[in-house]
């Protein structure tokens, strides 16, 4: 069986000649390159074991023309990705296929700490001096004095050197084969052909990571023939990237890892949980609320406990058996501003996570009331600290307000940091999202490892229930 796809469905439906052509320029490198790949996959055997990972750029489609396993990568992230299967799967062979924009710009961390790492990987690099899919833009490959849409009057000293991969990687100690090669003409195909079987079959033999760099022709961002770019990678790419081996140390075979086990008790028993259900209190969702998906916002400073008690009421949640979502929001401001939390709360899937116009808002301090407020849907809920916010805002009308001093009983108590447990008190007695008892079998289970602090927590929970009044629909002013 080949490994190319008999007939390339993305192209005409796969139907005619455009069925069997790629969506590569006439005279690009990457052709080439898919054809050794293809040539060294079928020739070792490997098919069913081979899993081609493909990011953002030319190389994007690659799974349009590979009949084996494939995954798309975010721009950059295809050595992360692969590093992900080749732990899933250690038998498998993982190819990350990356272009010079892709693996040498916004992802030289990712190839960087994978050939640090040394996990057994093959990394095709193709690279022809520019980002050839997004517009030409000079890439970290492109030569002094070359011009792109981003260097129209060519690559100066001021925009830095070009990146020589093979050699930086060479350097690493993870790196076990390391070799650059060309496709300008017969010889140097026949040694790229030979140089890329070598690679992936050091894998395949769980010897290390081997990285083939290929000097690769462009003629769309050159405007030159593909004869005369193929005359210009020798005479401009090969004084800068000078070809052959740079790193070649391949020792026996030594990856040898168990694969990972995926049933249920075993992920259990790594985390220290345990199969046993919480008990639940729920005789049904909180429909009286507004639906079956509720979306609350918690906002507050850092350190004033919004995002841990949106894990409590998201728990809660789960405790319960409904689907919840929990997506902390860490900013700039979090000292002193604003940082939130937005939580879903759905009978059935939370279907998106954020929440732009939340059901409920818990507001620590004045910037977040004033930023999230206006944002509360109509019929809504909001609760403040009234001890910090001394003039709260005008809120939309037919939304239900609390203002609540959650500080002030906190430090009563003696510990101004449960005031975010106040806050969960009031939210109950104020929503009745939960029964009162979920609240506090989330709040102990959080607390197990700390059994000491769950009277004061609970406690704290207490008068907030009793701070909160019966919810009245606001006329511009607060309860």
């Amino acid at each position: 069986m080949s490994v190319f796809y008999e007939k390339f469905e993305r192209h005409a439906g796969g139907e005619g000649l455009k069925g069997h052509a790629t969506h590569y320029c006439p005279g690009c490198g990457h052709g080439l390159v898919h054809k050794f790949l293809a040539e060294a996959i079928e020739e070792l055997g490997i098919q069913d074991r081979t899993v081609a990972i493909s990011p953002v750029g030319c190389s994007v489609f690659l799974y349009y023309y590979f009949d084996v396993g494939n995954s798309q990568a975010a721009h950059g992230r295809a050595p992360a990705v692969a590093l992900g299967h080749k732990y899933a799967n250690p038998d498998s062979v993982v190819i990350s296929y990356q272009g010079d924009g892709d693996l040498a710009s916004i992802g030289l961390a990712e190839i960087i700490s994978a050939a640090q790492l040394g996990t057994p990987l093959t990394v095709i690099f193709v690279n022809n001096a520019i980002y050839g899919m997004t517009g030409g833009q000079m890439a970290p490959t492109t030569l002094m004095g070359q011009k792109s849409a981003t260097s129209p009057e060519g690559r100066t000293a001021l925009m830095g050197q070009p990146m020589k991969m093979a050699e930086l990687v060479a350097g690493l100690d993870g790196t076990v084969y390391v070799e650059r090669v060309a496709l300008f003409d017969a010889k140097q195909r026949m040694k790229a052909k030979k140089a890329v079987l070598k690679a992936v079959k050091i894998q395949a033999e769980n010897r290390g990571l081997a990285f083939v760099e290929v000097l690769a022709e462009c003629p769309t961002h050159l405007g030159l023939t593909p004869e005369a770019t193929e005359a210009w990678v020798k005479e401009k790419m090969l004084p800068v990237f000078p070809l052959g081996v740079k790193k070649d140390t391949v020792p026996e075979p030594w990856f040898h890892l168990e694969k990972p086990r995926f049933d249920a008790d075993s992920l259990l028993a790594a985390v220290g949980a345990s199969a046993e259900l919480p008990p639940r209190f729920a005789a049904g969702f909180p429909t009286h609320l507004g639906g079956t998906d509720i979306a609350l916002k918690l906002a507050g400073a850092g350190g004033d406990g919004a995002q841990t008690a949106a894990m409590l009421i998201t728990r809660a949640a789960i405790h319960e058996g409904y689907d919840a979502t929990h997506i902390p929001s860490y900013g700039p401001e979090s000292r002193g501003g604003t940082s939130y939390a937005d939580v879903h709360v759905s009978a059935d899937e939370v279907l998106s996570p954020a929440s732009p116009h939340p059901r409920i808002l818990l507001a620590f301090n004045a910037p977040s009331l004033a930023k999230f407020a206006p944002d509360v849907a109509p019929g809504g809920t909001i609760l403040y600290d009234s001890s910090i916010v001394k003039n709260p805002p005008a809120f939309p009308e037919g939304v239900h307000v609390f203002g609540v001093p959650f500080t002030e009983i906190a430090v009563d108590l003696g510990k101004a940091m449960v005031k975010n447990i106040v806050a969960l008190g009031a939210l109950q007695a104020a929503t009745k999202i939960f029964p009162e008892e979920t609240f506090r079998t989330a709040i102990r289970l959080a607390l197990k490892d700390k059994c000491a602090l769950i009277p004061l927590n609970e406690e704290a929970f207490s008068w907030g229930m009793r701070a909160a009044q019966p919810p009245e629909p606001s006329q511009g002013e607060a309860t």
